[in-house]
């Protein structure tokens, strides 16, 4: 029979075969374990009928069975953006990154299909689902299976006018523990020919299934940073795919000190994410500062590749100080005008133990000494993490 059904099908449309009859024998095939015989036979009848959308999506399955998730996202997508009110389509492309461990885009892909479908109670559980699992991730992406990770990063600052180019390196440890994420790291610089090392730990606890925390605490010797950092915030995962936080943070300069005010609102649409961050800065002799910054990004294959763009208005309390002669300008950043744009691109090795992060920005920054007076610069990074 088996034979008989790819014949007819490489006859095409003329030989007059039931494109139904042959659908059904391959899910025999597929259901019985022979994948391989039930992919041959799907193949042969979309030759002939190219948008026949259940033998594509019973063809998509035998791909993300065998954890071949690129083959069959390709054949889900192509299904889905032409046929939307397919429920079985949806709830197959939605299972393939779970398989995946893609709980971004699955969380995404379920939202895009309530949208079409309306309310729909396979979509809403399996939702539900992803939910439930995706509750306990931080707001870093979803590592992996492995356990720990070391990530190192470098960068390059150079500048059009004014300034010498600085460089930056970051060394991190990344361990998951049953509480949550545990982050020490070294951050090194050298600017205005001075080398700088900073110390800091972040911490990631989960709180319930709906909140978990952030905790940082940084300290440095050396005058390009603050003597001590410190941050705490409280996220909460809320319906529809949404994120909120409020929380603070203190920079402890040598001559100052800095309290922010800041919070953020995330929102997955199917694969996109959108992030918005304000900062208000709050000082005992000054008018309080404002800025904000907003991140953009595209998940691609799945959640560790992905193209973003982020744009910052303000301060960053991230950036460097700036000098004036042989005085360190540390708190200057809170009061001059600046903006920056970055691009960043992520993907990794075909395991997906190994990420490589690139990034190219350009900043706009107004000279402390010289209000309505900017300079350009422009950065440019590398990130590697290996997890095991």
């Amino acid at each position: 029979m088996f034979a008989t059904g790819i014949c007819l099908s490489t006859q095409g449309q003329r030989s007059g075969y039931d494109p139904d009859v042959v659908l059904e024998y391959a899910q025999t095939l597929a259901f019985s374990g022979q994948t391989g015989p039930a992919r041959d036979t799907l193949a042969a009848v979309l030759t002939d009928y190219p948008e026949y959308t259940d033998v594509e999506t019973l063809l998509a399955k035998t791909y993300s069975w065998e954890g071949n998730y690129d083959q069959a996202r390709r054949h889900l997508n192509r299904v889905t953006s032409r046929e939307r009110l397919h429920t079985e389509s949806w709830l197959a492309a939605i299972r393939n990154e779970q398989y995946a461990g893609n709980r971004s885009l699955a969380l995404g892909l379920a939202n895009k299909a309530l949208m079409y479908l309306g309310p729909d109670s396979a979509i809403t559980r399996i939702r539900k689902e992803i939910l439930d699992s995706k509750s306990s991730q931080t707001p870093r992406e979803e590592a992996g299976s492995w356990q720990n990770s070391i990530s190192l990063e470098n960068q390059l600052q150079v500048f059009d006018n004014t300034f010498d180019p600085m460089v930056y390196a970051t060394l991190e440890y990344e361990r998951q523990t049953p509480v949550g994420k545990v982050i020490p790291r070294i951050n090194y610089s050298n600017r205005f020919n001075t080398h700088g090392v900073q110390y800091e730990l972040d911490l990631y606890p989960r709180v319930s299934k709906t909140f978990y925390a952030y905790l940082n605490y940084g300290y440095s010797a050396a005058p390009t940073y603050p003597v001590h950092r410190a941050g705490v915030e409280l996220f909460a995962n809320l319906p529809s795919a949404m994120e909120v936080s409020l929380g603070g943070r203190h920079l402890d300069f040598r001559e100052t000190s800095v309290r922010l005010i800041t919070g953020s609102f995330g929102l997955y649409r199917g694969n996109y994410y959108l992030n918005f961050r304000p900062f208000v800065s709050v000082f005992r002799d000054r008018d309080p500062g404002f800025s904000g910054s907003i991140l953009a990004r595209r998940y691609l294959d799945h959640a560790t590749h992905y193209l973003g763009l982020r744009a910052v208005y303000g301060f960053n309390p991230e950036l460097q100080q700036l000098r004036s002669g042989d005085q360190l300008l540390a708190e200057s950043l809170f009061f001059v005008e600046s903006q920056q744009v970055q691009l960043e691109y992520q993907f990794t090795g075909a395991s997906r133990r190994n990420r490589y992060r690139a990034q190219l920005g350009l900043a706009r920054q107004e000279l402390v000494l010289e209000p309505g007076s900017f300079f350009l610069a422009i950065q440019a990074g590398l990130r590697y993490q290996a997890g095991f």
